[in-house]
């Protein structure tokens, strides 16, 4: 069984040639445009740290297959960080008990960085990633990577106040 000794270009062909499966997957994994490009980049991610261990005893899209739904299930399973829906409702105060999880949500956004409160807030505020990017100063896939970060420091600030 030989692992692949693939290029990062040739893995980059590799991957635009089977991105509409993970379009997909992300599409059946998530109920939002921001949640579905969160997933498609957190699939590409895991598919660029496992590339090695492809052996090409399978075909490639069998193998991106089996990367891209554990990568979705685990994400499903293990809730990284709340979805849109619901930071917007801490955001602008609706729904029950929303006084005191705003307050919480105020407070972790607090805790941090600047950048990284400005691009949050952008975010709640339901800018695109383009307007972002073109606000800050960034690219739109460096919104895409900090707003993964983001979300999973808020979601660990939250549970850290909870306790």
């Amino acid at each position: 069984m030989k692992k692949m000794k693939k290029s990062k270009k040739e893995f980059v062909a590799l991957l635009e040639e089977n991105k509409r499966i993970i379009h997909k997957i992300s599409c059946l994994y998530t109920s939002n445009p921001a949640d579905k490009a969160d997933l498609f980049q957190d699939i590409c991610m895991q598919l660029w740290k496992s590339h090695k261990s492809f052996r090409e005893d399978a075909r490639f899209s069998t193998w991106l297959y089996r990367v891209a739904l554990n990568t979705a299930i685990s994400r499903v399973r293990k809730k990284k960080f709340f979805d849109k829906q619901e930071y917007l409702d801490l955001y602008y105060g609706s729904g029950c008990d929303s006084d005191e999880k705003s307050k919480l949500l105020f407070m972790a956004i607090q805790k941090l960085n600047k950048i990284d409160r400005a691009l949050i807030l952008l975010w709640l505020e339901e800018k695109k990633y383009e307007e972002i990017a073109d606000i800050l100063g960034i690219s739109k896939t460096n919104v895409s990577v900090k707003l993964v970060r983001i979300k999973e420091k808020l979601t660990e600030i939250i549970k850290s106040f909870e306790k």
